[in-house]
């Protein structure tokens, strides 16, 4: 599924790597003399901009209402974009965050999390007090011996943590996701044990950068990750941007080129290290196309397109070179084909979906097929398990066997994606067309998700997969509105929605 609007005001960025806690009373009025909290500031710092994620946690009595945080910085750190999980606001050097209107009290014992990006040049130093719906609360550099009233204890580092090396990146023990490929119809560990995927998307990495407003959509840092495994997820897709990743000049510097790789690469190995199996997928991508259900009249990465460009090839085996050591890391090459809306007849559609170049007609630009981008990974020395989603949008895998690239790795996985509103959503069409596949190459269902903000549907597809070995990932770990698209959660600390329920007690009753 493709986030479609390119105007969303939310913004976040990666890897949290400073963290400070602080301890906060009232000090003024009667009535801030009342608020008890704790804010913990957390910093992601690139150089030239940084993300701030504060949580704010009630630890009095009472619920705080219509609360409002204040601090100020001591440099030129400048709001970028309008936050996340709260209203942000700037005046001078001031900051302030206003309770969403989704979240304006916060109950005893609770906590809100509220993040948002910022520019700076020079230095870039934490704030020194905060303001909690007026109560003035110490915030200063730490202490070996801080007062009661104002406590602070802080870590900090300016830069992410570095990316493991080549000898690091081993993929199974030490507590990390498995190594994995495949062996027969199913997806295996090193070991030989069957591994069923089940788990979430996490959208945000594919539209953010080339929007302008930072790496994700929302915060992906080790709180985020936490709360996305206590749904007893094992597996997290991370949607890709070609143009971001590649750096091409249509994309803002900071979110672009090795800052976006960067980024990318920290939250894939803080998931592989949490025992996620990260897979990583393109989703937009290059090619200017207007024929029938276009996504946009853009040649640059700012929609889904019905194949990959030609650029798409670069994009592989840069990203190949880079996890080729850790078969942890499994690849979805593209993320919802649709040439079957461009050409004519499905089995051109299917020569299209293999073979690229002069067998898509109906497609302007330069086509990758799926043979070439397979050759692509395995020529940057990447044995990974590849991912191949089938036509209408991945919901149809009828000749997908039959148009099968060669792999000399023999580690192909089919992709499936099932909504509600899809062609394929009976389970007559799964047992008739995705078991008999199943039965003969892995299945993964990269997307499965609904457009009623329920799960009935679901539920319905993870018992079915489940019976069939067959992996599958809810669309999507954001905070949207489920109404204009499935949105698992309410809240980065793993608060579901009434869709995400479903998935949420399917997992915690399988995993």
């Amino acid at each position: 599924m493709s986030v479609r609007t390119t105007a969303l005001a939310l913004v976040s960025a990666l890897a949290a790597t400073a963290a400070a806690t602080l301890a906060l009373t009232g000090a003024g009025t009667a009535s801030a003399a009342a608020v008890q909290c704790s804010v913990d500031w957390t910093t992601n710092d690139w150089g030239s901009g940084f993300t701030a994620n504060v949580k704010l946690t009630n630890t009095g009595t009472t619920a705080l209402t219509n609360w409002t945080l204040g601090y100020a910085y001591t440099g030129n750190q400048t709001l970028s974009g309008s936050g996340w999980n709260g209203t942000w606001s700037q005046s001078g050097r001031s900051v302030t965050v206003t309770a969403p209107a989704w979240a304006t009290s916060v109950a005893a014992g609770t906590s809100v999390t509220a993040g948002a990006n910022f520019s700076y040049s020079g230095a870039n130093a934490a704030p020194t007090s905060f303001t909690v719906n007026g109560a003035a609360c110490g915030g200063a550099a730490p202490s070996p011996s801080p007062s009661p009233s104002a406590s602070v204890s802080a870590s900090s580092s300016a830069s992410p943590s570095p990316s493991p090396s080549p000898s690091s990146t081993g993929g199974s023990g030490d507590g990390k996701a498995p190594a994995l490929h495949v062996s027969g119809n199913r997806l295996v560990d090193a070991a030989g044990g069957q591994v069923v995927l089940r788990g979430v998307n996490r959208s945000g990495t594919e539209f953010m950068c080339v929007q302008g407003y930072g790496f994700t959509d929302g915060p992906v840092d080790a709180a985020s990750i936490a709360a996305i495994k206590s749904w007893k997820a094992n597996a997290v897709r991370v949607p890709l941007n070609e143009d971001c990743w590649n750096g091409y000049a249509n994309v803002k510097p900071e979110y672009a080129g090795e800052n976006y790789r960067t980024a990318v690469k920290n939250f894939v190995y803080a998931l592989r290290d949490a025992g996620i199996t990260p897979i990583v997928e393109l989703h937009w991508s290059q090619g200017r196309y207007t024929g029938n259900s276009s996504g946009c009249s853009d040649a640059d990465s700012t929609c889904q397109k019905p194949m990959p460009g030609a650029g798409a090839a670069t994009f592989w085996s840069s990203v190949a070179g880079v996890f080729k050591n850790d078969s942890s890391v499994v690849f979805d090459l593209f993320n919802e084909p649709y040439p079957d809306r461009a050409v004519s007849g499905l089995d051109q559609a299917w020569n299209c979906w293999r073979d690229g170049g002069s067998a898509c007609p109906g497609i302007d630009y330069t086509v990758s097929g799926m043979q070439t981008l397979v050759n692509a990974v395995r020529a940057a020395g990447a044995n990974n398990v590849i991912m191949l989603g089938g036509l209408a949008y991945s919901n149809d895998l009828g000749q997908w066997l039959s148009h099968k690239p060669t792999d000399p790795a023999n580690n192909l996985a089919a992709a499936w994606h099932v909504y509600n509103f899809n062609s394929c959503s009976s389970q007559s069409c799964w047992s008739s067309t995705v078991a008999p596949l199943a039965a003969q190459v892995p299945v993964v269902v990269g997307e499965i998700g609904e457009n009623d903000c329920a799960h009935s549907f679901i539920d319905q597809v993870m018992s079915w997969a489940d019976a069939a070995k067959v992996s599958y990932l809810g669309w999507t770990w954001n905070t949207w509105d489920c109404s204009s698209g499935p949105s698992l959660i309410s809240d980065f600390d793993g608060t579901p929605t009434a869709f995400g329920q479903g998935l949420k007690s399917h997992l915690q009753a399988v995993n």
